[in-house]
């Protein structure tokens, strides 16, 4: 193999201190090493967006491995290739000259391939008595050799990298069916609870998807669905339950009827006792709300109010209401204020509204000011909490996606 000292490129093409590391280290190769050259093409051909290849890059990279004339590259050959630009163009089915200047210079500074210029800058070899090459000048081939198993090991992250987008592009199919078929079901069979809440936390994810996804878009994507799907079944088996039970209340009730007769005056007298024990609508609406949103989602858009629960933490709607509680004290929040948005909107989703009040904290000049507003506008069926919830997802989405 010839080795010489780092080489300059000939004409106006410059020398880079990137040239001079990959020249140097292309002549460290281990001795006796070798590898099968259509290897190398096919790691370096996986790897080609890292490497920042072009098809029109390999195409040509495939020519310059066909001029070498064994299978394997080794260590103690001659390395070099000095094929003419009409050969060349030739053996890269027709590729014109000016895209083939510019996929050279981009193969060099990939580090895939050296440049060893002669004085005129001409492609040739120089032959000893026994017609064996002395010196050569053209494309140096030994950086495919000395990074083989960089490339390799590059290939093999990529195609990792590949079948995991794969395998969450699946899933994400997957989850999103689940979801829509969920909420489907659910709002056509009539179950309770608000689904166009849901539906538009669904709707919200979907739209967050680009046309041309990234890993991170799609495990992204994914995590928000998965929860969202997990509500959602929370609710239906809640919900479930609740009729199981109710069924089971109804049937004791009527077998305790049944079994133990009784006058026509017991039974009144009974009748108003159980009136006067049941909740009215306006209390069962206080000890029962309906979630508007699922907690997971409520988190992610306001991730402030977990510092408010108990232990730093939250993982329940019981905890989202006690740190709303803490929350309404530290931002001046009067208790008959939020007592009244409890009424109206419910305690659950008057905690959601004191984390979204808490995550724009520091564009709203009074807290319990805004919250009495938001309580008469849910009063006169004028505001949902769901596009306040959802401008604060989509905010958090883009400030990660700056972030990183």
């Amino acid at each position: 193999m010839q080795r010489g000292s780092v080489t300059t490129p000939f004409g106006r093409r410059p020398m880079t201190l990137a040239l001079v590391k990959g020249q140097q280290a292309a002549t460290e190769i281990k001795v006796g090493k070798t590898v099968e050259k259509w290897k190398v093409f096919r790691d370096a051909s996986e790897a080609r967006e890292r490497l920042g290849l072009h098809d029109r890059s390999l195409t040509l990279l495939d020519a310059l491995l066909t001029f070498y004339p064994e299978n394997e590259l080794r260590q103690d050959a001659q390395l070099i290739v000095f094929p003419s630009n009409a050969q060349l163009t030739l053996r890269a089915h027709g590729i014109t000259g000016a895209t083939m200047r510019r996929h050279l210079a981009v193969l060099v500074d990939s580090g895939l391939i050296i440049r060893r210029d002669s004085a005129n800058g001409k492609r040739y070899s120089r032959k000893d008595d026994q017609g064996a090459i002395e010196s050569a000048y053209g494309f140096d081939l030994s950086p495919l050799l000395a990074r083989s198993e960089e490339l390799a090991a590059m290939a093999q992250e990529v195609a990792a990298a590949r079948a995991a987008f794969r395998r969450r592009k699946e899933a994400l199919t997957i989850c999103r069916r689940d979801v829509r078929k969920l909420i489907s079901a659910a709002m056509e069979e009539g179950a309770g609870g608000d689904w166009q809440g849901v539906e538009a936390v669904y709707v919200s994810i979907v739209s967050r998807i680009p046309r041309l996804p990234t890993l991170e878009d799609v495990t992204a994507r994914l995590e928000e669905m998965e929860l969202l799907r997990e509500e959602v079944l929370n609710r239906l088996e809640l919900q479930a339950k609740t009729q199981i039970t109710s069924t089971n209340d109804v049937q004791n009730e009527r077998h305790k009827q049944n079994s133990k007769p009784e006058s026509s005056n017991e039974l009144e007298l009974r009748s108003e006792d159980r009136k006067e024990a049941a909740p009215d609508d306006k209390a069962m609406r206080l000890t029962e709300p309906l979630k508007s949103f699922p907690l997971a989602i409520v988190l992610k858009a306001c991730p402030q109010i977990s510092d408010y629960g108990p232990g730093g933490t939250i993982g329940s709607w019981r905890d989202l209401m006690s740190a709303a509680v803490v929350v309404r004290s530290m931002l001046a929040v009067s208790p008959s204020a939020y007592q009244n948005a409890c009424e109206v909107m419910g305690q659950e989703n008057a905690a959601v509204a004191m984390a979204c009040i808490l995550e724009r904290a520091n564009v709203i000049n009074s807290a319990g000011g805004y919250l009495r507003d938001l309580t008469r506008r849910t009063a006169r069926g004028e505001f949902s909490l769901g596009p306040m919830v959802m401008a604060l997802l989509n905010v958090g989405s883009s400030d990660r996606a700056r972030a990183g």
